[in-house]
């Protein structure tokens, strides 16, 4: 996602070009390994199917606090053979991961005779709470007579900076620290360039028969049918109390991450269909969602995503509490708030920073303090400035919580301010990016690779770029902060900024719109010269109400056409175009957060049979990944008769705006919304699309009251019933 230098060319995180200072390398596919992951706050783990951690070359293996590995090889082994694998999963609620694995076929050893396959079953269960992973194996021999065995874990603390993981190589790292071994317990210390001394601290529960630095064994007599359990943490912090057993520590965390998982859901509304691969699929967005929120001090924010994002990304968040604003305001409240508080203040080149600027991403790690890398606190995206004055106006059109958006209306009049004062960057009415440093991020809107903004012969645009979704953005901006103004008594500011939205609206229609093209241009170059190039931007225009009209069809049929639809998503550039590589990072993949605000788009102009045709492919791709979790995005290669979509190598998984597609997609095609002062839920024009024949949503939620609603497929037309209702909210169908 993010990107830098020019000679090389800059690129995004993922390396699109030789040369890139913060790639992610692709020995690998991370589909191939299926990795699994959990997360609680600012820790997270990457486990492969087996429950191990292989850190290596194309491996994000690890277990990771404020960004940096704090394991980064943990392997279990019987008789220094791996187990095999009979089945791996998260839990629905994504509070525990367990894999089931079996003995191989082990030779004869000191007098033991040979032991064949499948006699011995492990389980492992893992637990993520308070930047410590827990595991419990549980042991049983059903073999039909006592055996021997040794299990062993292998282990290892580099403390790799992510962006060291991520493939940036270092002149110079801190030091590593010698290991401290007691008869229970490992200890791995660094003491990184920035001063701060970063620790693990492994224990065991019983203690191991021998352990070493890097080994600990256990030597176990096991009668036939007995089962044994072992306990195991490995904690990242410094000062974490060791009196309490571990085996004690596991079920409490278990407890305490069941619980949190259960009540930071709460307050969500749900949904249920009568399609059960989609019922499921669902519920994993769902979870994952609220496994990627992290509780900050200003309230709940969903970090970007896992391994790669999982820390705070200003358009990340935005985007994805506007996906699930219906379904909980709580999230977009807190991203608001934490936003809030980072709001730039003053001009700093390095991190790309100017007053009222909202934050792009921000990190914690050794090179991100040392400066080694901008992002410390950075700023360098045109989009979550305007974004987040959208966010305001949708939250206060969902709650009327007008005391939460008048406390941070300054933020909102700054980032207004910073709009006309830095991102208009030559004064010619557009809003325009163009890095402050070297160091900084060549591109600055979603799509940050080095080659994502092109012209139609394939050359790259330079200069400061105004990108077309950003100034569709901008004009939601202004509506939306004209609408906050008034509900907060300001008539006059009001009535200003919304007349600025209608001449903006009539002059980008004129300077973005191709009559040839039959849609909105990429983008204007540093001349001002149009990147005549057919891309999913244009949906984003759609998205807030800044298309005429008259274009929206136009649009429409560009984006559902051969060379854009792939079946399973829009491509991100249409297939037509000069630098199309359905292989790509920008420029001709899928991303289902994107696909879900094309879908919303055409909602909002009525066009809710395509919206439903988009929900039908997001969903079908859905359903032949891993666990019915959507990655960040996968390859835009046409859908094939029977096959899934083709899988990205390197994508983040779970995503947080990936979570929100499919939850957004409900809205748009049952036109749910919401007037608060009126007490009414509203549904226009619903449609259900063909795979679903009925659709229920619990604890619709308004400041007077809770809704239930059943809708039903009958034909072409919806049937609604009120299901259940507690205060004063009632609901209106408009057909």
């Amino acid at each position: 996602m993010k990107v830098l230098a020019e000679t090389p060319p800059a690129v995004n995180d993922h390396g699109d070009a030789d040369g890139v200072q913060f790639h992610i390398g692709a020995a690998t596919s991370l589909q191939e390994r299926r990795p699994r992951t959990l997360k609680h706050g600012d820790s997270f783990a990457v486990y492969d199917a087996n429950g191990d951690i292989l850190a290596g070359d194309g491996s994000p293996d690890g277990l990771y606090f404020r960004d940096t590995r704090h394991l980064s090889k943990l392997y279990l082994a019987i008789n220094s053979q791996r187990p095999i694998l009979l089945s791996s999963g998260l839990r629905d609620d994504n509070a525990a991961l367990i894999c089931d694995l079996t003995n191989p076929d082990l030779e004869a050893a000191d007098g033991e005779p040979a032991l064949r396959h499948d006699h011995i079953h492990i389980r492992r269960v893992r637990i993520l709470w308070d930047a410590t992973a827990y595991e419990r194996v549980v042991v049983r021999n059903f073999d039909d007579r006592p055996r021997r065995l040794t299990l062993s874990f292998s282990y290892a603390a580099d403390f790799a900076d992510v962006f060291e993981v991520r493939g940036s190589h270092r002149a110079r790292r801190g030091n590593m620290l010698e290991p401290t071994v007691e008869n229970d317990c490992v200890a791995f210390a660094y003491l990184g360039l920035d001063g701060e001394r970063r620790e693990t601290h492994l224990r065991f529960d019983p203690a191991p028969t021998t352990v070493t630095p890097a080994r600990a064994e256990f030597v176990l007599d096991l009668a036939a049918g007995e089962t044994r359990l072992l306990f195991m943490e490995a904690s990242c912090k410094r000062d974490r109390p060791t009196s309490r057993p571990v085996r004690h520590s596991f079920f409490v965390a278990m407890r305490n991450a069941r619980r949190a998982l259960r009540v930071s859901s709460s307050a969500a509304a749900s949904v249920a269909t009568s399609n059960d691969t989609l019922n499921e699929a669902l519920r994993r967005s769902v979870s994952d969602l609220y496994m990627l929120i992290t509780e900050t001090e200003n309230g709940p924010y969903p970090y970007a995503g896992i391994p790669w994002f999982s820390t705070v990304f200003g358009r990340d968040g935005i985007i994805t509490a506007l996906q699930t604003l219906w379904l909980d305001p709580n999230i977009a409240l807190g991203v608001l708030r934490h936003l809030a508080a980072n709001q730039a203040e003053e001009v700093d080149d390095f991190a790309d920073a100017e007053p009222g600027k909202i934050l792009h991403e921000l990190r914690h790690s050794e090179m991100a303090e040392l400066g080694e890398v901008p992002f410390r606190r950075y700023y360098g995206s045109i989009d979550a400035t305007p974004l987040f004055v959208i966010l305001a106006g949708a939250y206060l059109d969902r709650t009327d919580d007008a005391e939460s958006i008048r406390a941070i209306w300054p933020n909102v009049e700054a980032a207004l301010l910073w709009m006309d004062k830095y991102g208009d960057r030559d004064r010619d009415g557009w809003i325009e990016y163009g890095r402050r440093a070297e160091s900084g991020l060549a591109n600055q809107g979603w799509k940050d690779s080095y080659d994502s903004i092109f012209h139609a012969d394939g050359q790259l645009a330079r200069g400061s770029i105004a990108l077309v979704e950003v100034q569709a953005y901008a004009y939601g901006a202004w509506m939306a902060a004209s609408a906050i103004a008034q509900r907060l008594g300001f008539t006059e500011r009001a009535a200003q900024l919304s007349s600025r939205a209608e001449a903006f609206k009539r002059r980008f229609d004129m300077q973005f719109f191709d009559e040839d093209l039959g849609t909105y241009v990429l983008a204007l170059d540093g001349e001002k010269k149009a990147c005549r190039v057919r891309s999913s931007n244009a949906g984003h225009v759609l998205y807030t109400g800044l298309a005429l009209p008259e274009r929206a069809r136009s649009v429409c049929a560009h984006l559902m056409s051969g060379a854009s639809f792939s079946g399973f998503g829009i491509r991100t550039v249409a297939s037509t175009e000069a630098r199309y590589n359905p292989m790509s990072y920008h420029n001709g993949s899928v991303w289902p957060h994107d696909t879900a605000l094309v879908a919303a788009g055409f909602a909002r102009y009525g066009f809710r049979h395509e919206a439903a045709r988009i929900f039908e492919a997001i969903f079908a791709a859905s359903s032949y990944m891993d666990l019915r979790r959507l990655p960040e995005l996968f390859c835009g290669f046409p859908r094939r008769s029977g096959t899934g979509p083709v899988f990205y190598p390197v994508a983040c998984s779970p995503q947080a705006w990936a979570t929100g597609a499919l939850l957004c997609m409900v809205q748009s095609c049952l036109g749910l919304k919401f007037e608060p002062r009126e007490r009414i839920i509203r549904l226009e024009r619903p449609i259900l699309p063909e795979f679903i024949d009925a659709l229920t949503l619990r604890r619709l939620r308004l400041p007077t009251g809770t809704l239930d609603l059943s809708l039903t497929r009958a034909k072409t037309d919806v049937l609604v019933h009120v299901a259940g209702r507690e205060g004063d909210v009632r609901v209106e169908t408009a057909f």
